[in-house]
This record gives C-alpha cells, sequence and structure tokens, in this order.
C-alpha cells in the first residue's frame, strides 16, 4: 500500500512559528535566569522569518492535509498582517515587562503558539481546522491575560476571558456539528456545492448561526463584546494590542473565507442579521467609550466600533467590500499597536499610566511621545492623510456602492461620534496642566523602533494606498469568481 504524500509547504510559516516557540521554551532552561532579552530577539527572529517565509510565497500558495489547509492570496495576506502585529507587540514587550516585574520565557513562547494559531486560522480550508486554529490561539491569549498575577485585574481578566470563551468555543462546535449534520463534510469547498442547490435549509441555517455566535465572540462584536473592557484593562498592555489586533485578523480571515465566499449562496439570510450587528457593534462600541476615563477601557470600546466599522465591509459584500476590510485591518494592525505601544511606554510614579487624566501635559514632557500617540488616535478618528481615513472611505464607499447608504450614513455619524473621546486625549495632552506625578516617558529602544515601524505603516497606508489596496483586491478576488 502507498503511503499518502505529506505536503508541508503550506504550513511552512505555521512550522516556522510553532517551532521557535518550542526552542524558546528550552533555552528558557538555561541560564541567563536574570534576563529574558535574548529570548524576546529569537522569538522576534522567528516571526521575521515567518514573515519573510509568506513574502515569498505570495503567487504561489497551496493545499495541504486533503484541502484542510488552503495557502492561497488571502492566507498570505492574513499571515504578513498577523506575524506584522506579532513582531510589534514583541518589541513593545521587552523592556515592559522588564519594567513591570513579568518578563519570563513563557511569554514569549505563548505570544508564538497563539500566533501559531493565528496563522493557521487564517489559511484554514475546513471546520475542523477552524476549530483547532481557534483554540490554539485562545488557550494561550487566555494564560497571557492573567500573566500579572500580583496584580488583582490580572487573574479576574483571565477568568473571564477563558469563561466566556469556553462558553462561545460550544457554540461554534455545535453549529460545525449542525453544518456536518445538514451536508456530511466539513470541508468548505464541500460544503458550499452540497448547499448550493437548496438555499434555504434550515439545519444549514441553524448551524451557520451557531458558528457566527462563537467567532462573534472571538472578534467581539454585540452583544458577544462584554469580556473586552475588563481583559483589555487587566491584561499586560502588550497582550491587550496583541488580543485587539492578531486574534480579529485572524477571524476576519475566516468569516471572509466563510460568509462572503463559501457561503454566499445564502446571503438573502445573513445580510439583515450582519447589517444589524454592524450598526449595533459600532454604534455601542462608540457611545460607551464616551463615558470611560481609563484609557485602555476605552479604547477596547473603540476597539468594538472598528469591529463594527469592518462588519459593514462584509454586508457590502463582494471583492469590493471584502478587500476594504482587508485594507482597513491592515491599518487597524498599525494603528491600535501603536496607541497601546505609546501606553506601555508611559510611567505616573512608577506605575504604567492609564487613566486619561495621566497624560495631562503629556506633550511638555515628551513631546515625541505625545506627537505619535495624538498621530494614532487621529488615525482612528479617521483624519486624512492617515491610514484610518483611506480604511474608512474604503469601506463606506463599498456599502454605498452596495446599496446601503443607510448603514454608511450610521458609520459616518459613528466616527462623528468617536472623534469626541479621541481628541479628548490630544486636548489632555496638550493643553492641560500636568500635575507633579503626570505621565513621563519611560526609555524603551525597542519600544521606540515599535512605535517608528508603525507610524510609517500609517503615514504609508494614508498616503500611498494604492498597492496596499490592489494586494487586497488580488488576494480575495480568486476566492469570488
Amino acid at each position: 500500500m502507498t503511503p499518502p504524500v505529506i505536503v508541508l509547504g503550506p504550513l511552512v510559516p505555521v512550522l516556522i512559528v510553532i517551532g521557535t516557540g518550542i526552542v524558546v521554551l528550552l533555552l528558557d532552561l538555561l541560564p541567563p535566569r536574570d534576563s529574558k532579552a535574548h529570548l524576546g530577539t529569537l522569538a522576534l527572529a522567528g516571526l521575521v522569518g515567518a514573515l519573510l517565509t509568506a513574502m515569498m510565497r505570495w503567487g504561489a500558495g497551496g493545499r495541504a492535509f486533503r484541502d484542510m489547509v488552503v495557502l492561497d492570496q488571502l492566507a498570505l495576506f492574513f499571515h504578513v498582517a498577523i506575524t506584522y502585529a506579532a513582531a510589534l507587540v514583541i518589541l513593545l514587550s521587552v523592556d515592559y515587562l522588564r519594567r513591570t516585574g513579568a518578563e519570563s520565557g513563557e511569554y514569549y513562547a505563548l505570544v508564538l503558539f497563539s500566533t501559531s494559531g493565528m496563522l493557521l486560522l487564517s489559511a484554514a480550508g475546513d471546520l475542523i481546522i477552524v476549530f483547532l486554529a481557534v483554540e490554539l490561539m485562545s488557550l494561550s491569549l487566555y494564560v497571557l491575560s492573567g500573566l500579572f498575577t500580583l496584580r488583582r485585574e490580572g487573574p479576574e481578566a483571565s477568568m473571564k476571558y477563558f469563561l466566556l470563551g469556553v462558553f462561545a468555543s460550544a457554540f461554534l462546535l455545535y453549529g460545525i456539528a449542525l453544518i456536518y449534520g445538514a451536508t456530511a463534510t466539513t470541508n468548505l469547498d464541500r460544503i458550499a456545492a452540497a448547499v448550493a442547490g437548496r438555499p434555504h435549509d434550515r439545519l444549514f441555517l441553524v448551524g451557520l448561526g451557531l458558528l457566527l455566535v462563537g467567532l462573534g465572540f472571538k472578534v467581539s462584536s454585540v452583544p458577544f463584546h462584554m469580556w473586552v473592557p475588563d481583559v483589555y484593562q487587566g491584561a499586560p498592555t502588550s497582550v491587550t494590542a496583541f488580543i485587539a489586533t492578531g486574534s480579529k485578523a485572524a477571524v476576519f480571515a475566516v468569516l471572509i473565507r466563510l460568509i462572503v465566499a463559501a457561503f454566499r449562496a445564502f446571503q438573502a439570510d445573513w445580510v439583515t442579521v450582519l447589517w444589524i450587528l454592524a450598526a449595533l457593534t459600532m454604534t455601542v462600541g462608540n457611545v460607551v467609550a464616551v463615558a470611560q476615563s481609563n484609557l485602555k477601557r476605552m479604547l477596547a470600546y473603540s476597539s468594538i466600533a472598528h469591529v463594527g466599522y469592518m462588519l459593514v465591509g462584509l454586508v457590502a459584500g463582494g471583492t469590493p467590500g471584502a478587500a476594504a476590510v482587508l485594507f482597513y485591518l491592515l491599518a487597524y494592525v498599525f494603528t491600535t499597536v501603536g496607541t497601546f505601544g505609546v501606553i506601555t511606554m508611559c510611567e505616573r510614579a512608577g506605575h504604567e499610566a492609564v487613566e486619561v487624566d495621566d497624560y495631562a501635559g503629556l506633550a511638555r514632557r515628551s513631546p515625541a511621545l505625545a506627537l505619535a500617540l495624538s498621530l494614532f488616535l487621529l488615525s482612528l478618528v479617521g483624519i486624512p492623510p492617515l491610514a484610518g481615513f483611506v480604511g474608512k472611505f474604503y469601506v463606506f464607499g463599498s456599502a454605498v456602492r452596495a446599496g446601503y447608504l443607510g448603514l454608511a450614513v450610521i458609520a459616518v455619524l459613528n466616527s462623528a461620534i468617536a472623534a469626541y473621546y479621541y481628541l479628548r486625549v490630544i486636548v489632555y495632552m496638550y493643553m492641560r496642566e500636568p500635575a507633579d506625578d503626570a505621565a513621563a516617558y519611560a526609555p524603551s529602544f525597542a519600544g521606540a523602533l515599535a512605535l517608528t515601524i508603525a507610524l510609517v505603516g500609517i503615514v504609508l497606508l494614508g498616503v500611498a494606498p494604492a498597492p496596499f489596496a490592489d494586494l487586497a483586491q488580488a488576494a480575495v478576488a480568486p476566492l469570488l469568481r
């Protein structure tokens, strides 16, 4: 009997990240014990290797394990975005963990293992791989959220994240079971072929609904968002940046592959639900963010609102809508990592500066840091010529062209609401008198490098968006032929 041929080429970026994580764990057993910076350097090298591998494979994807893993243009685009996010988080973590007393080899290994789950999720061609990748990603994030065992908020955030995450995983798994019952397969291509001739299969629709509930939790859309503010506030800020960017990008890769491509025959059934979810998500996120005085909680609700904007692109559907979501995610990754990166580099009285009041007068104490935070916040608002403006222009424009003018108007009004709480932070930095113990810059070469990369990213995407928009188009177009 001829043994089956095992093709590992499409898994090379994932294997590089997993292998680096294992090596980090092994080296953590060896000296030096007083510093883990060398482990951070190794983790960063592994992520750069995976990033370069993904870039080199552009246009030459592949499939593995009987189409359970699909390394196409969409997966490679998300590979680049996710590895960029993880690499920037590692840079932010090196000095931040040492200052906060949470430096450990396990941290870098868990970041790598979670990244491997995100990469696998973006290349999932089968619902079984979707579930396994979601769990690999989530289990590592649960532990990372509670890394600060000396702070009450850390273990509490980790426990809330874990309990609600398990609940959402049950919905996800039950939805997969119902879809299998309706189609006798878990492969996305074969599911699409099986339901193409029966667009109103009730069992399949119930399974798809449960699947969207599970993924809705992971992406923090309303009404599955209740865990977000507590986890963002309690987790280490570098971990918060990772949850807000990498995990969202990976789940949106699955959503695009599922509802925009594989299940587009059911568009009439899910588009109304997504319309309502998009409107509620951005409205709830922005309205509640206005009342927040803690900067991390404010950014938590802000991230919920941005999920609503990206759902607008999914509602629009087709190549323009899906490509707009990809561009928006890329801009969101650079902007959000940069915003949380500034927080990791600000201290007040020896503690992390997380209250809006802490940033009063920051422009006088650290003008470069205040300018960086201002640019990131202006990008989140959507002020030209930064990346956030172009991302919103593409997403809202795709909704208008698809005939969803009302949803686009709601999105624009929400952007106006968001301007209040983003600009409030800028007003504090430049127009308020600083207290004696106000926030000040905590020196970090690696952190400054991460912020510089993020700033270059948001300016480049804002000033010259065409090449990146073309790449996003090229990533989704083959799925919709």
